[in-house]
């Protein structure tokens, strides 16, 4: 109907306004697309890590809730959207007591759009509604728990919340213990991580990811200039937390990098110590005064080694690592070979030149060889020379072993853990791990939900299916 198809294109619009791209993706072929939902979590919300020894970690952001939809013919008038719910820390039991109530909240208003009160409902009212409370608790990846703690934990991922000893919490506590071994998962909640891998990192790089991006957006009054600027233009000392615009602090980071002073590129607040970061260094400079900084750097720390003498030319002067029971030296930077005592050419026994064909072979000789074998190696090529031939070959193996091409733009693609829906992290194409055909941005899993594509059913397949904690939640 005419009605129904103003009122979705409405809706779109409307959602597009609203939120950014990076909130909210429409589909370009249909009437349709995905939503992250970042929930708002209560001030000082902590993660607590359960193990050996327990850790707390404050954080302002968890991962987004994944809302992919798609609007049929006949919504807002007749029929609900279609959609899926996904996630990387919630479990599939929590995830479908809130695909339940967002079919509820449908029921309620049925005939009216809907869209933007099943996100208010998920971004405000989710974490009260499932009664997770600070502090969340997770178990670091590859811990066991007991039959006991599966039966009455969310076991579809080693997320657990800290729940108000209330009897409506208890109630919804046993409700979900006993869905865990029922077939009342909803089979429109994907989980989007291996509930074995360590949880841990993921959280806390988006919530530091999360926070630079709040504090790009805020204004400062630079510290130097006394001129209020963007976020995006300020640097923010990580120790005392003073903010100074960015065209400051480089010319300030300048001055001291030229006088040799690279030890000194601290906050230029009165009589405070914090040091910037070399990430924060080299993010304002450029690469030439980078790498005089680098190498000053590494300089004032090397000059306190014993074992240590610097490339007798005078057009480098590298430090060069020297290795107990030789005299030989092998600069890292132009490669001269030279007796650590006289600063001459090596003139050792033998004096060896290695090319880069024969590094295959080095390495292959090197690691078949006895120990003491081994040693004459090292002292006759140069321990660094070694080092590099082994670790640029396992480097092309380990790529060419364990990664893939994204189908669209080429980038090389590691899958860490999860299911078979990959996201490329330079172009953001959705794709399949299996046969890297490219995904729909509306319905990603419809690839793996077809029963003609040569990936049904197979959204998991590679995962060992002996180990039950990632299981548990499949059961019947």
């Amino acid at each position: 109907m005419s009605e129904d198809k103003e009122a979705r294109e409405d809706e779109l619009l409307a959602l597009a306004s609203i939120y950014d791209e990076e909130e909210f993706h429409r589909a370009e072929s249909a009437d349709g697309g995905e939503i992250q939902l970042c929930l708002e979590l209560p001030s000082d919300f902590k993660i607590v890590v359960k193990g050996e020894k327990e850790t707390e970690h404050s954080v302002c952001f968890l991962p987004p809730l994944m809302l992919n939809f798609e609007l049929p013919a006949d919504y807002p008038s007749k029929a609900p959207p279609i959609f899926t719910l996904s996630s990387k820390w919630m479990s599939r039991v929590q995830m479908s007591s809130l695909c339940r109530r967002l079919d509820q909240l449908w029921e309620e208003n049925q005939g009216c759009v809907i869209l933007f009160t099943w996100i208010q409902f998920l971004k405000e009212e989710a974490l009260d509604y499932l009664s997770i409370q600070s502090p969340l608790e997770i178990i670091r990846g590859g811990n066991k728990m007991t039959s006991e703690r599966k039966k009455t934990e969310f076991a579809a991922t080693a997320v657990s919340g800290s729940h108000s000893e209330t009897a409506e919490a208890r109630k919804r506590a046993k409700f979900e213990s006993q869905s865990t071994t029922s077939p009342n998962l909803d089979p429109r909640t994907v989980l989007l991580m291996d509930p074995r891998a360590d949880l841990l990192p993921q959280l806390l790089d988006f919530d530091e990811a999360q926070q630079q991006r709040v504090f790009d957006s805020k204004v400062f009054s630079c510290g130097i200039c006394f001129i209020e600027k963007l976020g995006a233009n300020c640097l923010c000392f990580k120790e005392c937390q003073h903010v100074f615009c960015k065209a400051c602090m480089t010319e300030y980071f300048q001055i001291q990098i030229r006088d040799g002073n690279v030890q000194c590129l601290n906050c230029p607040e009165l009589k405070c110590t914090s040091l910037a970061t070399p990430l924060q260094v080299k993010l304002l400079v450029d690469e030439e005064l980078f790498a005089r900084y680098d190498r000053l750097l590494l300089q004032s720390s090397l000059d306190l080694m014993a074992d240590v003498v610097y490339c007798p030319r005078q057009s480098c002067g590298t430090a060069v690592m020297v290795e107990p029971d030789t005299t030989m030296g092998i600069c890292s930077a132009c490669q001269y070979a030279f007796c650590t005592l006289c600063k001459l050419g090596y003139h050792g026994l033998s004096h060896c030149k290695i090319t880069a064909d024969e590094l295959r072979n080095l390495r292959d000789e090197y690691l078949s060889a006895a120990p003491d074998t081994q040693k004459f190696m090292e002292q006759r090529f140069g321990k660094r020379v070694i080092q590099k031939a082994v670790e640029e070959s396992f480097s092309r193996d380990w790529l060419n072993e364990n990664c893939k091409c994204c189908p669209r733009c080429g980038t090389n693609i590691q899958k860490v853990d999860g299911c078979n829906k990959m996201t490329c992290t330079s172009c953001r194409q959705y794709f399949c791990w299996l046969c890297l055909g490219q995904l729909s941005k509306v319905n990603p899993y419809s690839h793996f939900n077809n029963p003609h594509s040569p990936c049904f059913n197979q959204l998991f397949h590679g995962v060992d299916p002996d180990e039950d904690a990632f299981w548990s939640d499949e059961e019947d």
